[in-house]
């Protein structure tokens, strides 16, 4: 249930920024979260619902992406294909996770207040 705690801080990221730019409103969010990453789409989704009354983002969309897995040559960074062994064709060396489990605030859709 780490889902709420990663709304919350996400919430309280986006409030900061909207703060900064003197933003009256945030309109829509896009989270990038890899299928590695350890979080439930749809926990996180259901999160966001009822952390985001009370808060900037109350009238905020939540747009939620994902990006590929993508495993590499620790040595000569060589894309490993899906469902290959973990180790470099060409190199033999251990592949390593180059992507799929991160979580990445990738867009803040904000409303300026206008400036007089």
């Amino acid at each position: 249930m780490h889902e709420y705690a990663l709304v919350e801080a996400l919430i309280g990221r986006v409030e900061s920024e909207a703060y900064v730019q003197n933003a009256s409103a945030v309109h829509r969010l896009t989270v990038r979260i890899g299928p590695l990453a350890g979080v439930d789409r749809d926990l996180f989704a259901n999160a966001y619902l009822l952390s985001r009354p009370g808060t900037l983002c109350q009238e905020a969309e939540l747009v939620l992406t994902t990006e590929d897995i993508d495993w590499r040559c620790a040595v000569c960074n060589a894309a490993i294909p899906f469902g290959a062994a973990l180790v470099c064709p060409t190199c033999l060396f251990p592949a390593r996770l180059a992507g799929g489990d991160s979580i990445v605030l990738e867009r803040i859709e904000l409303e300026l207040s206008a400036h007089v």
